[in-house]
């Protein structure tokens, strides 16, 4: 496979483009607008030039690969490709016609891919007579800094086309995953689990969306999900989290939000529009000042001993200076603190019979000695609240307040990450080691959700979603079987069948 064509060169068919001709192939570079593949093409000039000021290629070379993409002007001038790849708009219809136009052009030994990132790549390849010789070749943006690109058959889909593309895409420096024709295919399927669950923290009021941000930063994820839907934009992520949830027949655990409806239709994009769940000026996001929280101590304090890593917890606090009470039964002046999983901390008081005012719950599912928020019940006195935020975090920057949930912030979105990959694997859409590699790829997770799991516990997991069910009465919480089998199992979530 030596010469590729693009039909597209927008964002993506141009990144296409650059990468392929880097790697020495030679591009045929098409578009329905007759002066885009030329823009294309001086883009590409330019992004390589870069690359020669930075020192991370030479100048011949980056000539060199600018020397092997030709405009083409008439989609018949990509007769000779071994290999085109569709990058157009996001429209069923659309790429049907193109296919069948390029497959009256091309050789018939030709492989045909889609770029896209939603549509069936089997409907794709139906308008086609030899729909054996098309599959998904999705790549993420910006093409030229991503790893990762998805290998798609369809159900027609010959194999000599699916080791053709996984060779290609070592061939132009990227990590293929390949993946089953599903909707969201795996990265977007994959990420069903961030941005929607902290979407319905918010609509819910548990949080703010510099709370959650903060929450989750403090988990390892290099942005958090409110400020990484602002980054991407409402008009693209809604479209996503909507056209997913009615492919799989309106399954639960892909129900988007209406809070993200309304911030569509209000224009709240995100960052491109100058505001979104954030302020934007210039570009960057502008935070609001935390709210002011009370002053005073929580006095001594009681931790109890079924809490969620107990130990580590009581060392936190006296590492802190705190009063451990250490008695069977909390004191009259102590605040009791409590670490639940996936419960909430009214739930948590009435079972053991404590004062609500006083109860103060802290999530600890990544360790005692890591607390990552403080939860309080409606009663809760608010200086104790605000004590405790202060001794488990600094005086600069306390732990986040959140109210009342079943799972706190992390730990409701950690489930879910890790339960809608367990489904992905349960559907064979990717093997387990994929889920995981796909994740960390293409959506810069700091680990992939099923070592995530594993690392977590799988037992812990269930036990969070299967209370977040018994709260909310939400199919959206029910555990994948895959998670259930190896919870009871009591093996790696990596376990294959």
């Amino acid at each position: 496979m030596q010469t590729v064509g693009v039909v597209g060169a927008g964002a993506m068919g141009r990144g296409i483009a650059q990468v392929a001709a880097v790697a020495g192939l030679d591009v045929l570079l098409f578009d329905a607008r007759t002066d885009a593949p030329a823009a294309a093409k001086a883009a590409i000039g330019e992004s390589l030039a870069r690359q020669v000021e930075r020192g991370r290629m030479t100048a011949d070379a980056a000539d060199a690969a600018v020397g092997r993409i030709a405009c083409a002007a008439r989609l018949e001038e990509l007769k000779a490709a071994d290999l085109v790849i569709e990058a157009i708009v996001e429209d069923l219809a659309a790429k049907q016609a193109v296919f069948r136009q390029l497959e009256a052009i091309v050789a018939d030994s030709a492989v045909l891919a889609s770029n896209t990132s939603s549509l069936s790549i089997t409907a794709i390849a139906a308008a086609c007579e030899r729909p054996e010789r098309v599959a998904g070749l999705h790549f993420f943006n910006p093409v030229p800094a991503m790893q990762l690109v998805e290998v798609v058959p369809g159900l027609a889909t010959e194999e000599r086309v699916v080791e053709a593309l996984l060779t290609l895409a070592g061939r132009i420096g990227k990590r293929a995953v390949r993946v089953g024709d599903t909707p969201g295919f795996l990265v977007n399927h994959v990420s069903r689990g961030y941005g929607p669950e902290a979407l319905r923290i918010l609509s819910e009021s548990i949080a703010t969306a510099p709370d959650i941000d903060a929450i989750m930063r403090a988990c390892g994820f290099r942005m958090g999900p409110i400020e990484l839907l602002d980054l991407t934009g409402m008009d693209v992520s809604l479209p996503v989290m909507e056209q997913i949830y009615r492919d799989y027949y309106e399954e639960p655990s892909y129900r988007p939000s209406l809070i993200a409806r309304r911030h569509l239709a209000a224009g709240f994009l995100g960052r491109k529009s100058g505001r979104g769940f954030y302020e934007y000026a210039e570009g960057k996001k502008i935070v609001p000042p935390g709210a002011s929280r009370p002053a005073g101590s929580p006095g001594p304090i009681w931790i109890d001993p079924q809490a969620c890593n107990a130990e580590a917890l009581s060392r936190r606090f006296s590492d802190a200076g705190a009063e451990i009470d250490e008695s069977d039964a909390p004191s009259s002046a102590a605040t009791c603190v409590v670490a639940p999983l996936g419960r909430d901390a009214t739930t948590t008081a009435v079972a053991l019979s404590l004062d609500a005012r006083r109860v103060v719950a802290v999530d600890t599912l990544l360790g005692g000695a890591s607390p990552l928020a403080v939860m309080r019940t409606p009663l809760t006195e608010p200086e104790r609240a605000a004590g405790i935020a202060r001794m488990l975090g600094t005086s600069d920057a306390p732990l986040p307040v959140i109210n009342d949930s079943p799972g706190f912030v992390a730990q409701r979105i950690l489930a879910m990450i890790v339960n809608v990959a367990c489904g992905v694997a349960q559907q064979r859409i990717a093997a387990p080691p994929e889920i995981d590699l796909g994740a960390r790829l293409g959506l810069a997770y700091p680990k992939g959700p099923l070592e995530w799991g594993d690392e977590i516990g799988a037992s812990r997991i269930v036990e969070i979603l299967d209370a977040l069910y018994d709260a909310y009465r939400d199919p959206r919480y029910r555990a994948s079987i895959w998670l259930r089998r190896r919870a009871q199992l009591g093996v790696s979530l990596l376990t294959l069948d």
